[in-house]
């Protein structure tokens, strides 16, 4: 049987990975499914009496019901807010992508389904030659692309879809995400979107002036436990 999931990725950092995410992994459990959330590879962590830890990571942990250690959930975890290959690299870390699929499959072995959430963009590079996209191709699920709504986002919404595409990378659809309320024509830039990606958004999330807001994602998530049970069989 194959692992289940999806890995959510952006077109840049401060996209809203992470909300869409977390939200996605509570309608799911709201769904009654068992979820399990990832964070393979997270900088700008906290110090604290446990050890380091990710906002990011624990905001996915606290919407998941399937429990697991820290250590599960966000392998990586680097001190400095930086990019996760300098962080690495001053680290003399290597980060490994066998070790991100073994941790995933573990999750997966107790979950109907693991949200795994990147970092960065989709070409964020975590080594010397290796990046995001590599994990999501090494997970194997399909991916999800948040697009956060702001003016360049069609050049950066179509071009990492196009690098998905060249991947062989599979994809389930993507998100549109306000997070500039100022954009003149956002509904315009939603339309352009959806013509040239080929569907209309999973979601269409609004902009969130209190983070801790979480935007309503059950129809999608209905769309995505369909796609997965597909995926799965």
């Amino acid at each position: 049987m194959k692992p289940n999931g999806f890995f959510v990725t952006g077109t840049d950092t401060g996209v809203g990975k992470t909300l869409f995410a977390a939200a996605l992994t509570r309608a799911l459990v709201a769904r009654g499914l068992r979820v399990a959330a990832m964070k393979p590879v997270a900088s700008g962590c906290e110090r604290t009496a446990e050890g380091l830890r990710n906002p990011d990571a624990l905001a996915l942990m606290a919407a998941a019901n399937v429990k697991a250690d820290y250590s599960a959930v966000n392998p990586y975890c680097f001190l400095p807010p930086i990019a996760p290959h300098i962080a690495a690299q001053e680290g003399g870390i290597v980060i490994e992508l066998d070790r991100l699929r073994k941790q995933f499959e573990s999750l997966a072995a107790a979950a109907d389904c693991v949200i795994v959430e990147g970092a960065g963009g989709w070409l964020a590079p975590i080594g010397d030659t290796t990046s995001i996209a590599d994990i999501a191709l090494e997970l194997a699920v399909p991916t999800i692309l948040v697009v956060g709504i702001r003016l360049g986002c069609l050049n950066h919404a179509l071009l990492t879809r196009e690098s998905i595409a060249a991947r062989g990378a599979p994809f389930c659809g993507w998100v549109a995400n306000h997070i500039d309320p100022d954009l003149e024509r956002a509904t315009e830039n939603v339309a352009t979107l959806s013509l040239r990606l080929g569907a209309p958004p999973l979601a269409r999330l609004p902009f969130m002036a209190v983070a801790s807001t979480s935007p309503d994602v059950s129809e999608a998530a209905a769309r995505l436990h369909a796609l997965s049970m597909e995926h799965r069989a």
